[in-house]
């Protein structure tokens, strides 16, 4: 089921933090934007080269290769051909807002989006890095004066209320803060994939095994797959002032 046809969505820019943010949180979106013969425009702002709790056997230099890796194994299973990396520190990413707001604007005036793709302002897990990217979406996008669609990933009330104690159990937050949902009258874009499709975004996400593999295991494929079945978007239109109306601040 599918609130609004991927295919009303023209050429996607698909911007995130880490190789597996796009995977968990759009893969249906835009594998099936890519089967219809959109463009998509697939950007990690980080090679995700401190995604582990044991740098001693993953030090960032191999960590970061090995994630390269990964999500070029993962965006040819979902049809992507175009992903980019801009090469910025994973970690880091609210120490370099200058550089990311003019990265994101020169991809806005290269690819000339229909619809842009990205965190929407708790970052899904609050963390600083996805938290960053937002803003500078957010910021590129009004200073060049709304020229696309931009969707804010979010998740629905009912997947908090079906998986919340589950991500508490992950300890996936970064902080004390919680995500409160959003209801489906306020969804943009409402996928829940099924049967192939989302077996094809399972096998993307056991490409990248140094993220997905532990997880998988403690869960089982049942349930992870259930846990991951569901993308949802708010369009940020809805959530910012209008033009008219100075921001004091995004994010």
């Amino acid at each position: 089921m599918s609130t609004t046809d991927p295919a009303s969505l023209g050429t996607i820019l698909s911007i995130w933090a880490h190789p597996d943010d796009e995977t968990y949180l759009a893969a249906g979106v835009m594998a099936t934007a890519r089967d219809q013969g959109q463009r998509v425009v697939c950007v990690s702002a980080t090679a995700g080269e401190r995604g582990t709790p044991d740098p001693h056997a993953w030090p960032p230099s191999r960590l970061g290769q090995v994630r390269r890796w990964e999500a070029e194994a993962a965006m040819s299973v979902l049809g992507v051909d175009e992903h980019h990396f801009l090469g910025l520190p994973d970690g880091g990413l609210s120490d370099h807002e200058l550089a990311g707001v003019a990265c994101v604007t020169e991809l806005l005036d290269a690819v000339r989006p229909d619809t842009i793709l990205t965190f929407g302002p708790e970052g899904i897990t609050f963390h600083a890095d996805h938290i960053a990217v937002h803003r500078w979406v957010t910021q590129a996008w009004e200073e060049r004066g709304r020229p696309a669609r931009l969707l804010y990933a979010a998740p629905t009330v009912e997947h908090l209320d079906e998986f919340g104690e589950l991500y508490e159990q992950w300890d996936m937050y970064m902080t004390d803060e919680r995500p409160v949902g959003v209801t489906a009258d306020r969804l943009a874009v409402h996928v829940r994939l099924g049967g192939w499709e989302l077996d094809r975004k399972l096998t993307a996400l056991r490409a990248m095994a140094t993220q997905t593999s532990g997880l998988i295991a403690t869960l089982g494929p049942e349930a992870y797959a259930g846990q991951v079945a569901e993308e949802s978007f708010v369009d940020a239109r809805s959530q910012l002032p209008s033009p008219t109306t100075p921001l004091t601040s995004v994010g």
